[in-house]
């Protein structure tokens, strides 16, 4: 299924430098999914994910997954195995490959994909900063929640999804967060 990126859509992305080739990724909160367009003309791959149980928003402490055009501002985690647990963005020596939906626990496991805001006062400085909140694409062992808002307000995928989309993308590949 070939699915398009829509003028409005390559046009922020241009308007923040953009070439028009190089990859980029589109978070749909409405459909819990991320894509990654490739010369942007169609998808090329499309996985699902979970955003924040809080819903959309860019405040800080919020627990609400931002909005808006971004960037990853670090590739985290490239050696890791597969279920690698992270706190503070360093590996803690765990591996969590999967949990039941009934556990708890925020973990962030596999890779990291550090996200840092591009639209000042949307997702970008004051409180309202992508990158001090700390938020991320990042690998999950909550396989069943995935295509649920569950998240503390990052974007979550499954184990093997993250680890694929991380060789696809590098610093400073463009990503727009929308509702």
């Amino acid at each position: 299924m070939k699915i398009n990126l829509d003028q409005a859509i390559k046009n922020s992305f241009i308007a923040k430098g953009w070439d028009g080739h190089s990859a980029v990724l589109l978070v749909r909160g409405d459909q819990q999914t991320i894509e990654l367009f490739k010369d942007g003309e169609s998808v090329s791959r499309m996985w699902p994910v979970s955003t924040g149980l809080a819903g959309f928003g860019n405040q800080d402490g919020s627990g609400c997954t931002p909005t808006g055009l971004h960037y990853i501002s670090a590739c985290i985690g490239a050696d890791a195995p597969l279920g690698a647990v992270f706190k503070g963005r360093k590996p803690t020596g765990e591996v969590v490959q999967s949990l039941p939906d009934s556990a708890t626990g925020d973990y962030i496991t596999s890779r990291i994909l550090r996200l840092a805001g591009l639209e000042e006062g949307v997702n970008l400085g004051g409180d309202v900063d992508s990158e001090s909140r700390y938020i991320y694409i990042h690998g999950t062992p909550y396989h069943g929640q995935l295509g649920q808002p569950v998240s503390a307000g990052c974007v979550r995928m499954a184990n093997r999804d993250i680890i694929d989309l991380f060789e696809l993308v590098s610093v400073d590949t463009m990503v727009l967060i929308l509702t």
